[in-house]
């Protein structure tokens, strides 16, 4: 039997929650089918540096999300154009991964629209050679976390911004993402199906490929789901700080003081060193300033605690604390 499971939220840090919640804690003798979306947010896969997936000034002024998962692969983008779809089964591959069992009911469901969608690659789905759907897996103890998007129709545009990662220099030992042409579902779909039309009728096909019964998430079911979120999802150290070892150096001009580079040793989300240099102008020793930030994280209220009471402008002349932070952190 394949329960479906859709979800209350749209917010990312709840649903990646949910997601491991329905893995780790419901019935494991039994095989699960989720639907869900999540508003603006980018989700990490697990071995990735999150600050070089990401384009950090183009994040923040957006609110958008950001989120690492449980399963490895690259980042993804997620808005309410995008439909996310989970399988949680049984893994009959063994340690294989094994993309094309779940993807095909999808594929399928495409059809039935009049979409030509293939599955391309290790993990992609596409149609005309451009990708709509990023997949990924997660195996533990006899079962499978399968779990991928349908972008339906996304901002194509903020997919492309909030993915482009700036011109810092980062060499990073966590797995890059390969970007890839992409494409929305509904420009091959015939007629004019809204998303929630189109979310509809995949959920009715999926019902009658596997003869799915609904899963009504109980009180304590949500409660759980929450206590995860709060422990986990909603936390930087496990968003950010979960990222390998990298190196990355930040660099500005500003006016009245001049260029001023920033070169950082960081691992798992910890300052580890850090020198400034360039040809700026400023009276203090910008070392001790640096010696403030070691140890700390890059998160933006850990950097202001640090440097709460130093007068930025002594060591980098024109400069204020504000500014000084979007060059360390954007």
């Amino acid at each position: 039997m394949m329960y479906y499971i859709e979800s209350p939220s749209t917010d990312p840090h709840f649903n990646l929650a949910l997601e491991q919640y329905v893995f780790d804690g419901l019935d494991p003798e039994q095989d699960y089918f989720m639907l869900w979306q999540n508003h603006n947010a980018i989700i990490v896969g697990k071995h990735q540096n999150t600050i070089a997936e990401i384009n950090p000034a183009y994040v923040k002024e957006h609110g958008i999300h950001v989120v690492r998962r449980l399963s490895g692969g690259g980042a993804v983008y997620h808005d309410l154009g995008n439909i996310n779809f989970t399988f949680i089964a049984r893994n009959t591959a063994g340690s294989n991964f094994d993309f094309a069992t779940f993807c095909r009911p999808v594929i399928k469901a495409l059809e039935s629209f009049g979409v030509p969608a293939q599955l391309n690659g290790r993990n992609d789905m596409t149609i005309d050679g451009k990708k709509f759907s990023g997949n990924s897996q997660y195996m533990k103890h006899g079962r499978v976390m399968h779990h991928g998007t349908i972008m339906y129709d996304s901002d194509l545009e903020v997919v492309t911004q909030a993915l482009n990662v700036p011109k810092d220099k980062i060499e990073s030992k966590g797995l890059k993402s390969v970007r890839s042409r992409v494409t929305n579902v509904k420009p091959y779909v015939q007629g004019d199906i809204s998303t929630r039309e189109f979310w509809e009728r995949l959920r009715e096909f999926m019902f009658q490929e596997y003869q799915l019964q609904p899963y009504t998430l109980t009180a304590e079911d949500l409660a759980q789901v929450e206590r995860l979120k709060e422990q986990v999802y909603d936390q930087w150290s496990w968003n950010f700080g979960a990222s390998p070892a990298y190196q990355i150096c930040k660099q500005r001009r500003v006016e009245g003081c001049g260029k001023v580079e920033i070169h950082m040793d960081v691992k798992d989300g910890v300052i580890q060193a850090l020198a400034f240099y360039g040809d700026y102008f400023g009276n203090g020793d910008s070392g001790e300033l640096a010696r403030r930030l070691v140890g700390g994280t890059l998160e933006e209220r850990d950097v202001r605690a640090r440097l709460a009471d130093a007068d930025i402008g002594s060591y980098f002349n024109n400069m204020d604390l504000d500014t000084f932070c979007s060059i360390l952190l954007e």
